[in-house]
């Protein structure tokens, strides 16, 4: 099967079974790809048969992604799945061990979620946390400090995409400094560039390589007054600055960071230069309205999706057994002082 839609969108979709109307509307739009929440999940043998029919409505090994972080944002839960800490507090349980804790937890995630067809995570979030950093965010991320938040969100992709799962790094170029949360507000961070540069914005210039990132529902004032997700200077700084060439989509377009209709708010989003619309709530009409803002993925988008699935490999083999064993040993050791 061929692996590219020509939809610039990821849709989500409204309940555990796939419905005809939305089968048929994905089948003639062809997005790129998928996402899934908790309200599409029960059991494994009914999320595979979900992702399943998903791919099979367009006719190709479409990209499914997920939520799967840890902590408030898990979209598969117990009893079938494990339950997972958020991302800060294994980062400081394991201290000086925190970066290969961080691995192995994110083998394990990619071992759950190829296991029912998911193959993209929305993970690492490159974002650091302040104190005044929203809670929404803060114990999502990884860290105080740029090092530390480099060398633990590459511990997370390289265990995602050795588990066969591609990464999305975000939200790109930097959320720490939200004192917002952009499900509810648009917020603000005036602080001058040179700061981000040294700060926020380091993150993801180090893991520039990565194949795909999610914006920012931001202002940074010391460029524009629009969203990044909807600012062209934003998104040339983080081509050419940060200097991230891969595919880059929106944050979930129904956010209330975000104003106007999804229309328009997909319209601009586009413009502005991100390659792909995000849409997760999986309502026919909402869908429609961006998949007729969005329209097809241009050269440039094409080209990048094609180099982000043909990062997509096998699962290595591996005991996950023996991984468990490890990541409980290092989450019971006393291996120094916290991260973080």
């Amino acid at each position: 099967m061929s692996l590219l839609g020509t939809g610039a969108a990821i849709f989500g979709c409204e309940g555990a079974v796939l419905g005809a109307d939305e089968a048929a509307f994905f089948r003639d739009f062809d997005p790129l790809g998928f996402i899934i929440f908790a309200r599409n999940v029960e059991t494994p043998d009914q999320l595979r048969r979900l992702t399943t029919d998903l791919r099979a409505c367009v006719g190709r090994d479409a990209m499914i992604l997920v939520d799967q972080e840890g902590g408030r944002v898990q979209r598969l839960r117990p009893p079938y799945w494990r339950e997972w800490q958020p991302p800060l507090d294994t980062v400081r349980q394991a201290g000086q061990g925190a970066a290969r804790a961080m691995w192995l937890r994110s083998r394990l995630i990619a071992d759950e979620l190829r296991a029912v067809g998911i193959d993209a995570n929305c993970a690492p979030v490159a974002d650091i946390a302040g104190q005044l950093t929203h809670p929404f965010l803060r114990n999502r991320c990884y860290g105080q400090d740029v090092e530390t938040v480099v060398e633990i969100a590459r511990a997370v992709a390289d265990g995602h995409l050795a588990g066969g799962v591609l990464p999305v790094v975000k939200h790109m170029p930097g959320h720490g400094r939200s004192q917002n949360d952009t499900h509810l507000d648009l917020p603000t961070v005036a602080v001058d560039r040179n700061t981000l540069g040294l700060t926020d914005f380091a993150p993801f210039r180090a893991l520039a390589d990565l194949p795909m990132a999610m914006t920012a529902h931001i202002v940074f004032s010391a460029y524009d007054n629009r969203p990044a997700t909807q600012s062209p200077a934003m998104i040339r700084m983080i081509r050419d600055e940060i200097g991230f060439q891969g595919l880059l989509m929106t944050d979930d377009l129904n956010m209330q960071a975000l104003s106007g209709d999804l229309g328009a708010r997909t319209a601009l989003s586009m413009a502005a230069g991100c390659d792909i619309a995000l849409h997760c709530k999986g309502d026919l009409a909402e869908m429609q309205a961006v998949a007729e803002a969005a329209g097809a993925m241009t050269p440039a988008a094409l080209s990048r999706a094609a180099a982000a699935l043909a990062q997509r490999r096998a699962p290595e083999a591996v005991d996950i057994a023996a991984l468990e064993a490890e990541f409980s040993d290092l989450m019971q050791s006393d291996l120094g002082q916290p991260n973080g």
